[in-house]
Order: C-alpha cells, then structure tokens, then sequence
C-alpha cells in the first residue's frame, strides 16, 4: 500500500504483521532516534508497539517481547511520573496516489517559495497567530517550500525537510485564516509532495491528534492514516 520507505522506518520485517488484538507489543533498545527514551507506535492496520530504551525498561519492569495493554502501559508510565509528549497522526500517500499526483499539472498560482519572496511570506505569517505557526513548523528557509497565491497575495504555504536522516520528508502546512475552507492548503500539499517525490523523498504529513482540520486536508490531498505515535523525551 506504502512505500517500502514508510514502513523500513517504521516497522522492522518482522512487525508488519497485521495485530490480531489490541495488545502492544514491548521491544527493548539501547537506543532510540532523536534522543527520546520510549515511543508508541499505533498502526492502523497493523500492530502496536512500544519501544524503550533499555534504563526505561528496567525502570518500567518490562521485557523484551513482552504484551501489555493500553491500560497498563498508560497506568505504568503515570505511576513512574513519565508524561507522554503527545500524540500525532501519521499519514503517507498510498502508491496509486502517488502515481495520479506524479501526473498531475500544479496549478500557475503554486509555486516554489525563495528568498525574493522574503517580503510576501513576511507580511503572510503576520496574519496568523503564533500558536498555529508553532504547531505548522512553516518556514522560509527549508529544504522544500510552496506557496499558493490568491489576490496578489500569498494565502498558503507548505515546508518540508527531511525527518531525522531518512528518505521521509516531513511537511508542514498553514493557510490565511480568511481563505480556509477553500482548497488552497490541499493544492499547496499535493503540489510540494509532488516535487519531493520527484526529488526521490517520501512525503509525511503529520498532525496532533485532535487537529481534526489538518488531518482533513491530509485526505483531501490523497494521504491515509498510517498510524498514531507518541515518544517520551529521553531527560524525562
């Protein structure tokens, strides 16, 4: 359904099977990506798993191989006062997505953002509260960025960089709050997946759990829900 690229990061081969019941599974490391100490990985069709590092493990009293509930693992980590980061949706393009989007024309009004378009993306991220700029991560300076433009004006951009040194490419999207609603965010999505999947990345649409309106414009680029994955800092 994916890329072999989504689930060699994800999953190792003997993971992808499909879970069976709601249990996680315990896998023990000596180290985890990106300095975190535990992370949950929730596969929509797949399995769940729960991976820490190996003083986590001892702390947490769990072993390798090991199936726990949700419960318990939640009742666990509470009861050792770990605090989960929070939760964010992962989503991929499926293959025959990817296909139609390769063939598809962008539209004249998105296009690659550059440093002369310093003064427009200025005045854009003023028109938008500091908060959504926070959870968007849009910046002019990344590897990939697009804008979409509507009455002289630039209403929606989208960023990518490559995510902690693999062939994913991690995108982040914002749109003027007055032209939500009207498709921009989606044309500017499918428009940067396409260059990155011309520039042999994986485009990763990631979203916190309860941002139901960015998850939207994920479906409506052509992405589904991979799964759902948290991580706990390894200084907690």
């Amino acid at each position: 359904m994916y890329s072999p690229i989504v689930f060699d990061y994800w999953l190792p081969s003997y993971e992808r099977e499909p879970a069976f019941d709601a249990l996680y599974v315990v896998r023990v490391a000596d180290s985890l990506p990106t300095n975190t100490a535990v992370t949950l990985l929730d596969v929509a069709v797949g399995p769940s798993i729960v991976s820490l590092v190996t003083s986590f493990a001892e702390r947490l009293d769990f072993t390798d191989g090991q199936r726990i509930t949700s419960d318990q693992l939640r009742s666990e980590l509470d009861a050792a006062g770990v605090a989960l980061n929070g939760t964010d949706r992962l989503f991929y393009l499926p293959r025959h997505a990817q296909e139609s989007l390769r063939a598809e024309v962008t539209p004249e009004s998105t296009r690659p953002l550059t440093e002369a378009d310093a003064a427009a993306f200025e005045q854009f991220t003023a028109a938008i509260p500091e908060n959504e700029l926070d959870e968007a991560f849009v910046e002019l300076d990344h590897w990939l960025v697009y804008g979409t433009f509507a009455d002289d004006r630039l209403v929606a951009a989208s960023s990518m960089y490559p995510w902690r040194g693999s062939q994913l490419a991690d995108l982040g999207i914002i749109t003027l709050p007055e032209y939500r609603g009207q498709g921009f965010a989606t044309q500017t999505v499918r428009a940067i997946s396409a260059r990155a999947l011309a520039d042999g990345y994986e485009p990763q649409y990631r979203c916190q759990l309860g941002n139901d309106g960015s998850s939207a414009v994920a479906l409506a680029a052509g992405f589904t829900l991979f799964g759902q994955w948290d991580v706990v800092p390894l200084n907690d």
